[in-house]
């Protein structure tokens, strides 16, 4: 079965600033990684616009009015210190959304095996009521509320690898016990969130933290021993990976040591996870990763792996 691949062009349009790291390049990067010869079985779709009954799955109608009314009509607005709005950013974060709910679709109707959705703003940091973190609307959420309401699955899990905790996820999932979140981040470091005390409803929270500095024996341990059992319990129905890439060692924003090569062996474990669980139904959704090299070949060595595995 097929890989789909969802880059909208729209989300090139989010423009953050000259010394903002989410800026439109990574887009750029992922672009100019996956047309090289091994991705041309990807099969390349374009993504629908999220509708306002989607988004109000997961969000407050005030919040998204909120990002709508704070949209300037040139140059840029902050909603907070970190994340930034422009003319093209409600576009860009609805044809964000939109690819991750199209993309739930796509697996449950057969249409292809797994996802990749090559989108931004990122989302994982999103609450219900709140942007933040670079983050407008939550497309990880979006996507399960997706499975959820349209296709009536029961078990929905999300995992993430990003090197922050995904604040707004577990927000979304912690009381909800036919949802699972589980995450593998730096801590300390911002949010300051994801204690591994957090374990929501019936256990459906895991977080594994990671120390400053640590590298690939600790995050490797950390999926084998806390996290993947875990999931693997909890026999999902969907696999949604909010896959962020900031942990790799040339990342700015934060002090991880992960490699390419890491990447690849938790893709290739949560690709045969799901293949076991729940027929490799797998979205997979951008988060962060802000060098732009590390970015191109951790994505490329992540998508490789959902076109073979």
């Amino acid at each position: 079965m097929a890989t789909i691949l969802y880059q909208p062009p729209a989300c090139a349009d989010h423009i953050t600033g000259d010394e903002h790291p989410e800026h439109p390049l990574r887009h750029r990067a992922i672009q100019t990684i996956l047309e090289h010869e091994k991705f041309s079985g990807l099969i390349r779709a374009v993504a629908p616009k999220a509708t306002r009954e989607q988004l109000e799955r997961v969000h407050t109608p005030g919040h998204i009015d909120r990002i709508y009314d704070a949209v300037p009509e040139d140059g840029i607005a902050y909603l907070d210190a970190d994340t930034v709005v422009s003319p093209g950013s409600v576009e860009a974060a609805l044809y964000a959304a939109g690819a991750a709910c199209e993309a739930v679709d796509d697996v449950m109707n057969g249409s292809a095996r797994n996802v990749f959705c090559a989108i931004r703003p990122p989302g994982h940091h999103a609450e219900p009521d709140q942007a933040m973190g670079f983050c407008l609307f939550n497309n990880a959420a979006l996507a399960a509320a997706q499975a959820r309401h349209v296709h009536g699955l029961t078990r929905v899990a999300i995992v993430d690898f990003d090197v922050h905790h995904g604040n707004g996820i577990q927000a979304f999932c912690e009381n909800d016990p036919h949802l699972f979140y589980a995450s593998s981040h730096q801590y300390p470091c911002w949010p300051d969130t994801g204690l591994e005390m957090e374990t929501g409803i019936d256990g459906n929270i895991v977080n594994a933290t990671l120390a400053p500095g640590a590298g690939s024996d600790e995050f490797r341990a950390a999926w084998t021993n806390k996290i993947l059992p875990k999931l693997e319990a909890f026999r999902p129905e969907l696999l949604i990976i909010s896959a962020g890439f900031d942990a790799h060692s040339s990342d700015p924003c934060a002090h991880l040591r992960l490699l390419a090569p890491d990447y690849a062996w938790i893709s290739m474990e949560l690709v045969g996870l799901a293949n076991r669980c729940c027929n490799g139904r797998v979205v997979s959704l951008l988060e962060g990763g802000y060098d732009l090299h590390a970015l191109a070949s951790c994505v490329g060595v992540h998508v490789h792996v959902l076109l073979t595995g």
